[in-house]
């Protein structure tokens, strides 16, 4: 597998050899790069310490990264917090609590347990930028270590910010503690044996939420594909059901996203954890005479806009990336925010994905509505989106299909800030066109009122590609 290196930072499997793993080598060079251009950023005055925060996920190679990172740290002169087993919000939260000029999350995420990756943050606890991350890439390509003397060397401390993250959480205006104690929910979780497995019932606990564990040892052992996903979420939908439970809660290794079973075991469906997070918070500002706006990425349910306009607002929509939706939201002031794939990003606590948040303010949606997960989720605009790719026999040809796509779909709205995204606004339909930074292939999203309906508009799109390469 070929190493990842993006503006987000570097990711691949451990084990195999330069170039096609995550190496010791490859640790060694992007945390010390990421050094260096945090110096450079932030000009910090002679004899001032840096800090940087490190946590991680509880993959099996978390503690052999986490040992690298930190040695390289200190090697650079860095002060280092180490959060140890920590969800990826909480390493960004620990970046604020700490006032640290930095931060680094061990964590690949949704990927198997034989990945790990390097995710870097600003002094915001934030995503680096595009420029920044490409800096840090320039950097790596070409490190001349010039490592600290040996009286300039950083030094480490631990620290646990678990209880701290859920107090941030549970101070919120918008989490009401009390109509959750009193609902008497009771929860089936699915951590995916990672630090899920922490959090999330401690966040229960406080919230006098009962809760049923499913795989919630961070033992690092993924007891399935960790994406959660309903084809991964079997075990989970069935302890809810077994256990009578109210709801069912997965999250991913890091816990920064955040998908939902109802009481009947069936997929809430993680487009609509945003949506249903959104509707609530729409709802609670709505008449107090503020613009109300949020913002997702372009592959995300129209849903969201639909409950947003519903409410007087206003939706922006912004590329595919994490640091894409952040920015666009603090452009428009979005009220809440995120990505179809379960990600909530709740500017009222810190800018980042975050299950933790998201879990508290469902909960108390779902206290204030007093009804089942079931009923509450027939009450948002149904849709359903279909994923797709189109394999490439010349990489050559992508931009000639999607010109081509653009011409022939010219008379519809089209979206080109990523890729080419035709919305058909007349029957509430899209579709979005991405072009991949690794493989050869063009990645097809459609998404219609209907299953049938949005495989046709996904087929009907590719069949124009399989014309273009056909002709060539």
């Amino acid at each position: 597998m070929t190493l990842i290196k993006s503006i987000s930072g570097i990711r691949g499997t451990i084990g195999g050899t330069p170039g096609e793993a995550l190496t010791p080598i490859d640790i060694v060079k992007f945390t010390y790069s990421y050094c260096v251009k945090m110096k450079e950023r932030l000009q910090k005055p002679e004899g001032e310490r840096y800090k940087v925060v490190v946590g991680k996920d509880a993959r099996l190679s978390g503690e052999m990264v986490e040992q690298l990172v930190c040695g390289t740290l200190i090697s650079c002169g860095v002060d280092v917090v180490n959060a140890g087993f920590a969800s990826t919000p909480t390493t960004e939260m620990a970046v604020i609590f700490e006032k640290a000029d930095g931060g680094i999350i061990l964590t690949a995420s949704h990927n198997p347990k034989q990945w790990n990756a390097l995710k870097l943050l600003n002094e915001k606890g934030e995503f680096l930028n595009a420029k920044e991350g490409q800096e840090i890439l320039d950097c790596a390509e070409n490190a001349a270590f010039n490592f600290s003397e040996v009286d300039e060397l950083g030094t480490i401390e631990h620290k646990d910010f678990t209880d701290k993250h859920i107090d941030a959480v549970l101070e919120l205006p918008a989490v009401d503690v009390e109509a959750i104690r009193k609902a008497g929910f009771t929860v089936a979780l699915d951590a995916i044996n990672s630090v899920g497995g922490i959090i999330m019932p401690r966040l229960f606990e406080r919230l006098g939420v009962k809760c049923v564990k499913v795989h919630c040892e961070p033992t690092g052992n993924f007891a399935h594909n960790p994406e959660p996903l309903p084809k991964n979420l079997v075990d989970l939908s069935e302890a809810v059901v077994k256990n009578h439970a109210d709801l069912g809660v997965s999250v991913d290794p890091d816990v920064d996203r955040l998908a939902l079973i109802q009481e009947t075991g069936e997929p809430f469906g993680e487009e609509y954890t945003l949506v249903s997070v959104a509707e609530y918070l729409l709802s609670r500002e709505d008449g107090k005479g503020k613009e109300l706006t949020t913002a997702s990425n372009l592959s995300s349910s129209r849903a969201l806009r639909d409950v947003t306009e519903a409410h007087g607002g206003k939706y922006f929509n912004a590329a595919v990336g994490e640091v894409n939706v952040t920015t666009k939201m603090k452009e428009c002031g979005a009220l809440i925010g995120g990505e179809g794939n379960g990600g909530v990003i709740y500017p009222a606590l810190h800018y980042g994905r975050d299950a933790i948040v998201g879990a508290a303010l469902f909960l108390t949606n779902l206290a204030y509505k007093k009804m089942k997960v079931s009923e509450l989720r027939k009450t948002y605009p149904e849709y359903c989106i279909t994923k797709n790719r189109i394999e490439l026999s010349d990489k050559g040809l992508i931009d000639k299909i999607l010109n081509t796509i653009k011409e022939e779909y010219k008379n519809e709205d089209i979206n080109t800030i990523d890729g080419v995204k035709i919305s058909f606004e007349s029957r509430k339909e899209w579709v979005h066109l991405r072009k991949s930074n690794t493989e050869p292939i063009i990645r097809v999203y459609a998404e219609a009122s209907t299953m049938e309906a949005a495989d046709k508009l996904a087929h009907e799109i590719i069949a124009v590609a399989d014309r273009i390469m056909a002709e060539k």
